[in-house]
């Protein structure tokens, strides 16, 4: 089943971790990803607090691949800041593979921060959860 941002955001919670689940971790991603913060997943609220926080607060991720790093494009303009490290490990979910965006070492704002991805169908499309400590707190998606 292909997927994209829209379809994403009017899924349930439950499915968007059965989807992740299901999924393979894909290759670690390059460059820029048009992030979509999922809030409030499968209510007719979610697409526009995802426009609003894409607006004001965090428009994507910057892959480098040549330092293993990323960061975050965040505020009206796509200020590159908020440093993390990007490496293959085990999820906090389900212990299989996925990328992980480890703040912990890298960042005083969001040390207590972890995302992980997993990439979706179409290729190119990744949905990932973010962590705060290891409670789950949002899921998103990056579209490269």
């Amino acid at each position: 089943m292909s997927y994209d941002v829209p379809k994403l955001l009017k899924m349930s919670s439950q499915d968007l971790d059965a989807l992740f689940a299901a999924s393979p971790p894909g290759p670690i991603p390059e460059g820029e990803g048009d992030g979509t913060a999922i809030i409030s997943p499968g209510t007719t609220f979610s697409p526009e607090i995802a426009a609003f926080i894409k607006y004001f607060a965090w428009q994507g991720k910057v892959f480098d691949p040549a330092t293993s790093t990323l960061k975050n494009r965040i505020g009206p303009f796509g200020l590159n800041a908020i440093l993390a490290q990007v490496y293959s490990g085990p999820s906090w979910f389900d212990h299989k593979p996925c990328t992980v965006l480890d703040y912990s070492k890298t960042s005083l704002v969001a040390h207590w921060i972890r995302d992980e991805l997993r990439q979706i169908d179409p290729p190119g499309l990744y949905l990932g959860k973010v962590y705060w400590d290891k409670s789950q707190l949002i899921h998103f998606a990056l579209q490269f």
